[in-house]
C-alpha cells in the first residue's frame, strides 16, 4: 500500500468579514458549483473535498491502527477525532505559512522521502509510483503536497516549539523520585524490527525476499543505521515508526522470539529469523532486568515522556499565536474546535447570474453612390 496522508495533525484563527460566492473551476456550464470553500486561512482555502479527503483517511488509519478492535471501539474513536478534523486542516495550512516565512525548504528531504516510498512498495521508479499512486485515485500533485506540506509543519514544530523545550537533569530524578514504582518491573525487553513479507509469494520470490533481509541484517551489523533502515524498508505496521515494535515480558512472544532476544544485551540484534509471514530481523532496543530500574537505565525513557507532556500544550500555545497573527473564517455548520472567540465566519451570497449578451445592432448600409 502507498504510503497513506493521515489527516493533519496540527490549528488556525482571527477576525476578517468577508463575502464568498461559489468558486467555479475548470470548463463548466453556468452556474454550476465545482468546489465549496468551508474554510479560508489567510489567502488559502480549504474546499470541501479536502475535508471530505481528510475525514475518509482519518477512518482508514483508525481502522488500520486497531485492525482486531471491535467496531464500536473504533467509532468511537473516529468520533473523538474527528471532531477536531478542520481545526487540524486549519492549523496544518498554518504551519505550511509559516515554513514559507521561514524559508524553509524540503524540496530535497522531499525527493528522498519520495524515494522511499518507492523502496517500501517495491517500485522500480519513481514514474511507477506515480502511476500507483494515481490509480488510487490521488493526483500526484496533491500526493507530492501533502507530503511536502507535512514535512514542513514538522520542521516548523521541531524548531519553534520542540527547540525550546527545556528538560534538565534535575527534572528528570525529580520525576524518577516521584514515580519509582513506573520502575519497578518484570523482566522485559524493547525491540526494534525490519520485517520482509513472504505471504502469497512463490518460492523464488521467497528466495529473493530472504536475500534482501540478509543484506538489510549485514548493513547494520556493519554500522547502519536499524531505525532508518526500518523506515525505508520494513514492510511492517511499525515502519512508520522507525521499526519500534514495543516492550515485552516474557511469555508475551513466540518462543522462538523469546529465545533470542531475551539472551540478548542493549544493541545487539538478531540473525535473520523466519516467521509464518515473513522475514524479520529485531533489535533489542533495551533490556531491563526484574525489579527496579536504576535511573541512568530509564533517562531516556523519562524524557521523552516529559518532552510529550510539555510538547502538546506548548504547541496547542504556539498555534493560538499564530491564529492571532493570522486570518482565519469558517463556514456556518463546520466545527473548528479551536477558533477564537469573536472570529468571524464565512458569509455565503447567492452567485450573480450571467447577464444576458445584448446583440449589437448593426448599422444600416449606406446607399452606394453610382
Amino acid at each position: 500500500m502507498i504510503e497513506k496522508l493521515l489527516p493533519w495533525s496540527v490549528s488556525l484563527l482571527a477576525s476578517l468579514a468577508i463575502l464568498v460566492g461559489p468558486v467555479k473551476l475548470g470548463a463548466q456550464s453556468k452556474g454550476t458549483v465545482i468546489e465549496e470553500i468551508i474554510a479560508r486561512v489567510n489567502n488559502q482555502v480549504i474546499t470541501l473535498s479536502d475535508y471530505q479527503k481528510a475525514d475518509q483517511t482519518l477512518h482508514q488509519e483508525i481502522s488500520q491502527d486497531c485492525q482486531n478492535c471491535p467496531a464500536p471501539k473504533i467509532e468511537a474513536e473516529y468520533k473523538d477525532r474527528q471532531k477536531d478534523l478542520l481545526r487540524d486542516l486549519i492549523d496544518q495550512q498554518l504551519l505550511a505559512e509559516r515554513a514559507k516565512d521561514m524559508g524553509i525548504s524540503v524540496e530535497t528531504e522531499l525527493i528522498k522521502r519520495l524515494d522511499d516510498v518507492r523502496k517500501q512498495n517495491n517500485l522500480g521508479t519513481i514514474d511507477e509510483l506515480q502511476k500507483a499512486v494515481e490509480a488510487q485515485g490521488i493526483g500526484w500533485e496533491d500526493y507530492r503536497t501533502q507530503i511536502r506540506n507535512s514535512m514542513l509543519t514538522q520542521q516548523v514544530i521541531r524548531q519553534e516549539v520542540g527547540g525550546r523545550l527545556n528538560i534538565g537533569s534535575d527534572e528528570v530524578k525529580q520525576y524518577y523520585e516521584a514515580h519509582k514504582q513506573e520502575f519497578n518491573r518484570p523482566e522485559q525487553v524493547d525491540l526494534g524490527e525490519i520485517f520482509l513479507g513472504t505471504e502469497g509469494k512463490s518460492p523464488e520470490e521467497v528466495a529473493a525476499v530472504h536475500t534482501k533481509v540478509e543484506d538489510l541484517h549485514n548493513r547494520v551489523v556493519k554500522g547502519e543505521d536499524f531505525a532508518e533502515l526500518a523506515k525505508r524498508y520494513s514492510e511492517g505496521s511499525t515502519a512508520k515508526e522507525s521499526g519500534e515494535l514495543g516492550t515485552f515480558e516474557r511469555g508475551q512472544l513466540s518462543p522462538q522470539l523469546e529465545e533470542a532476544v531475551f539472551k540478548m544485551e542493549k544493541g545487539q540484534v538478531t540473525d535473520v529469523i523466519q516467521t509464518k509471514t515473513g522475514f524479520e530481523v529485531l533489535k533489542v532496543l533495551n533490556h531491563y532486568d526484574a525489579g527496579l530500574q536504576p535511573l541512568a537505565k530509564v533517562e531516556g525513557e523519562i524524557m521523552n515522556k516529559l518532552y510529550t507532556q510539555k510538547m502538546q500544550p506548548a504547541l496547542r500555545g504556539y498555534l493560538a499565536q499564530l491564529r492571532e497573527e493570522s486570518y482565519v473564517m469558517v463556514k456556518p455548520g463546520y466545527l473548528d474546535s479551536a477558533a477564537i472567540a469573536g472570529a468571524t465566519v464565512i458569509q455565503e451570497v447567492a452567485p450573480t447570474p450571467d447577464a444576458p449578451k445584448k446583440k449589437k445592432k448593426l448599422p444600416t448600409p449606406k446607399a452606394s453612390r453610382s
